[in-house]
Parts: C-alpha cells; structure tokens; sequence
C-alpha cells in the first residue's frame, strides 16, 4: 500500500516543486496577447475559461488511455508504479506542458507547423506523417474500445444495444457531429462535467481497492524483483519472460508519457485567455493523469486473489475492457459498477472525438486549407468512413501501432521541445534528457518487435541507446551551425 501513496506524493511534488522550474525555462509572458483573442474565429480560437480548458485537456489526454494501459502493464507487477510515476514527472508532464506552450507562442499551430518552424520542412513533414497517423489510430482504437464496453451491458443482453456494430455506427456519427462543429457547441458544454466524473469514479475506485483488495504491493516488491530469479506473481516484472526494457514503457504511455496529448494542446492552446494558465492546464492535466494510471495499475496488481494467473486469464478471455468490468461490479457492486463501466466508455469517446478534430485540424493546418464548413466537411466524410473500415481488423494489431507511434511521437516532441529551449538560451537538459531516453525505448523496441526488425533483445539496447546519443550530438552541432530562431 506505502508504494502507492508514495507514488501520488511524488507526482504532486512533481507539480508543486518541479513544474515552477520547467515554467521558469519556458519565457511565460502573463501580458502577451494570446491566439484567442488575436485570432478569434467562433469555431477553434474561442475563449475558455482555465478551469473548464484544465477539464477538458485532462479528459482529452486520458480517455481510455491511463485505465487499459496500467492494467495491461500490471502484468509487470510494482515496477509499473515506478515507471509511471518516473516518466511522468521527468518526461510526460514536460512534454505535455511544452506542447501546450510552443503551440501558444506559434498562434496556437499544430505540431508539425511548429517543427517547420524550428526545424526545417524535413522535420515538418515526419511530423506530420506520424502525428496524423497516431490521430487516426487513436480515432479507431476509440471507436472499438468503447464499442466493446457498451455492447457487453449485462442489460443490454438480447437487444440491437447488445451489437458491437450498433455502437461503432452510434460513436461515428458522434464524431462526425464533433468534428465539425465549433468547440463550444459541444465540447466546451459536456466535457468539463465528464472530466469531473472521470475523477469522481477513480477515487471511488482507488478508495474500494485500497480497503478491500487482496494483494496490495509493498515498497519490498520492488527490491524483491531484482534478488529474485523466479517467475511467480508480481515480483517480476513480467512472468512470461518479456523484458521491462523496453516493452514496459510501450505498454504503459498514457499516464507516464504520450505522444497523442501533444495533438490535443494545440486545440487547448487556442482557446487559453492567458499564457500563465499553462502550467495548471497542460502540466496539470498530465499529472493528474499520472494519479489515474496509477489507481488502474494498483487495481490490476491487487485485485485478484489468484493474483498474475488470473489477470492474465482474464486479459485474454475479453482484454483490459472485461478486467474494467470485473474490477468495477466487484468493488463498486451493481449500480456503481455499471455506472463506472459508463464512464469508462464515455472517456475514450471523449478522447476519440477530440482527435479526429486535431486530425482535421492538423491536415488543415499543413495545407494551408480555410477552416470553412464545406473544406470541413469534405475532410471529416473520408476520414470517418476509412476510420469505419478500420474497426473490422484486429484491435491488438492497431494497438501495437497506436503504442509505438504514440512513443514516436512524444520522443519528437521532446525533441522539438529542446529545440526551442536552446534558441530561448535557457536549461534545455529538462527536455533533452527525457528526449534521450524516449530515442533509446522507441529505437530498441522497433529494433526487437515483430512489427519492426525483429533483432535479438542484445543487439536491440545498444543500438537504442547508441542513436539516442548520436541525435543528441547532432542537434548540438547543428545548434552551433544555425542562428537562433529567438533571442
């Protein structure tokens, strides 16, 4: 149990010690003009009121990302907690914060517009690519995890609701609404009351755990893993035999790091009425993500008497979704586990909407495309309709696509993130460390997975961290090479 409140303690002094230092690099200027009000147009640039930008980049980021992620990473026992808490502080929250602040100072411009700008039209376009790629996954992972959610309703059994097709058809047309309508029509209205719920339901849960599960890690777990050289319950990482390094940290990216968060700050981004609200919306919003990540890995870890054996029974009768379901009937009962089930297929919709908007957003952006209702619509129809097709193939296939881009990403933007601290002249090492490290994971596990290279784990980690290393002199010698963009 001390483990776990251990975590949370670290992530709220993550917030209140270590977020002023990043702020302080970042040149926050309280009287610049911000994109909403230089650029007001009804439909992007609207302005928010913080709070209610601070619900909904917080629901935005996490959708179903911080509850199927922990809980498919609780096969690895504590060291999860560790990995969650660790890349949050030093690598999400930073991330997050950055894309949310870069975006801001570039009138509110999605990513790859930003990299264009501190890069070069190489770097603009594999951002692109893969920021529209990781979109588009993340539309179709949730429009299927959610549709699996609902369609297996206890009440819903021997009815039209009881189809996963129904729900896919019902989620789409919510999307298509979604994405084409101006932000505060729809989303400004609902989600902040969503991401009030989505924090109601995880301390209800963190509190039902905490007080009845039957296998609460302790701080010894974490030593006992690394004497240990058996595979049995939770003091290894993994079991079956599949290393931490670096299948964990793809694993487990909502809540640690995500690249898919820096999609959705731009969208926020446009709408904040002051710089100085980017710290509690962006930074916020990720460490209060981090606590998610870690209620739903406590919850994996702990919740089964027959302890890994059964988790993993359970994952592979139905995934994360049926363990959501389980977890939620057994501690909150009846009602409160179908209202938790709810909610939990409310969260990647809300997540899944949002993306397909940044997606929209993003291509429009690149192209230089007027946000106009025809240009908005012509883009939405084909991308929904292919996004349709998509939901027939095999989720954990477009899931292993969606984790590795999502690990892609997040490493560019860190990237870009030091880019932009060494032009300001300021401690760039909080961004190129994190930067680092992402190079090393994403390199080894494309070299390792049979998606990607397929080399033996021993060729796979030096080749991760030796291209990180050789990034990170390139970036300081073409620095030298380059006059800042910004004194």
């Amino acid at each position: 149990m001390l483990i776990f409140f251990i975590s949370i303690a670290i992530l709220l002094l993550g917030y209140k010690l270590y977020s002023p230092f990043v702020e302080k690099q970042a040149a926050i200027d309280p009287s610049a003009v911000t994109p909403q009000e230089r650029l007001h147009d009804g439909v992007d640039y609207v302005a928010i009121h913080p709070v209610k930008a601070f619900l909904i980049q917080f629901l935005n980021v996490a959708g179903v990302g911080p509850i199927f992620g922990p809980i498919l990473g609780a096969v690895y026992g504590p060291v999860a907690l560790v990995w969650i808490v660790i890349g949050n502080v030093v690598g999400g929250a930073v991330h997050d914060y950055f894309s949310g602040v870069m975006s801001l100072k570039e009138d509110g411009k999605s990513l790859p517009e930003i990299a264009g700008h501190y890069y070069n039209v190489i770097f603009k376009g594999f951002m692109l690519i893969f920021t529209a790629m990781l979109l588009f996954f993340v539309g179709v992972v949730f429009i299927m995890s959610p549709a699996g959610l609902l369609s297996n309703l206890s009440f819903f059994e021997g009815t039209i609701l009881a189809g996963n097709t129904f729900w896919v058809l019902v989620i789409l047309a919510y999307y298509f609404l979604a994405t084409l309508l101006p932000i505060d029509k729809i989303i400004t209205k609902l989600y902040p009351m969503f991401g009030a719920l989505m924090i109601v339901m995880t301390s209800l849960i963190a509190i039902s755990i905490l007080l009845e599960a039957p296998h609460l890690p302790q701080v010894n777990d974490i030593f006992a893993y690394f004497d240990s050289h058996e595979h049995h319950d939770f003091l290894t990482p993994n079991p079956d035999g599949a290393p931490i390094w670096p299948l964990l940290f793809l694993t487990i990216t909502c809540g640690a790091i995500s690249g898919f968060h820096s999609t959705q700050s731009p969208m926020i981004a446009r709408c904040l009425t002051n710089e100085k609200y980017a710290r509690p919306v962006f930074y916020g919003a990720m460490m209060c993500e981090g606590i998610v990540a870690c209620v739903w890995a406590l919850a994996g870890i702990s919740a089964f008497p027959g302890g890994y054996v059964e988790l993993k029974a359970m994952l592979a009768q139905g995934g994360p979704g049926l363990v959501v379901n389980h977890i939620a009937n057994s501690y909150l009962g009846v009602f409160g586990g179908v209202m938790a089930i709810l909610a939990v297929a409310i969260f990647p919709i809300t997540s899944g909407d949002t993306a397909f908007r940044s997606l929209r957003l993003t291509i429009m952006d690149a192209f230089n495309i007027s946000q106009t209702t025809l240009h908005r619509l012509l883009l939405a129809v084909p991308l929904l309709g292919v996004a349709y097709l998509m939901t027939f193939l095999d989720f954990s296939l477009i899931w292993r696509y969606f984790a590795f881009s999502n690990m892609l990403l997040s490493t560019s933007v860190l990237w870009l993130a030091t880019k932009y601290l060494f032009d300001r002249g300021t401690f760039h090492w909080i961004a190129s460390i994190p930067a680092v490290i992402g190079t090393a994971i994403t390199v080894a596990y494309i070299a390792t997975a049979g998606i990607g290279f397929n080399l033996p784990a021993t060729y796979s980690k030096p080749i991760g961290v030796a291209v990180a290393v050789l990034v990170l002199i390139g970036l300081f010698v073409a620095h030298q090479k380059r006059t800042p963009a910004h004194a």
